[in-house]
C-alpha cells in the first residue's frame, strides 16, 4: 500500500518512503515529511559528497558532516 507525504523538499503531496530510512527522530521526520522522489535525490547528492569531499564513513566527524549536510539538503533552505 502506497501512501502519500507532503513533501517539505519538493512543496508538493507525493508518494511516500516505504520505511523509515534512519533511526531516532530524524528518521521519523524523513519517514512523515520526505517523499520518496526527494530522498532518491539526496541518495545521489550524498553520493556526490561523499566522493568530493573523500569521506570515510568509518570516521565518526565524516559521518557527522554527512548528517549535517542531509538536514540541511532536506529541510534547510
Amino acid at each position: 500500500m502506497s501512501r502519500s507525504v507532503f513533501c517539505v523538499k519538493l512543496k508538493q503531496e507525493l508518494l511516500g518512503l516505504d520505511f523509515k530510512p534512519l533511526p531516532g527522530d530524524l528518521g521519523e521526520k524523513i519517514y512523515n515529511s520526505i517523499s520518496k522522489e526527494a530522498w532518491s535525490q539526496w541518495l545521489a547528492h550524498q553520493t556526490m559528497i561523499i566522493n568530493e569531499n573523500r569521506l570515510n564513513l568509518a570516521d565518526d566527524s565524516s559521518r557527522k558532516f554527512l548528517r549535517q549536510q542531509l538536514e540541511f539538503y532536506l529541510f534547510g533552505e
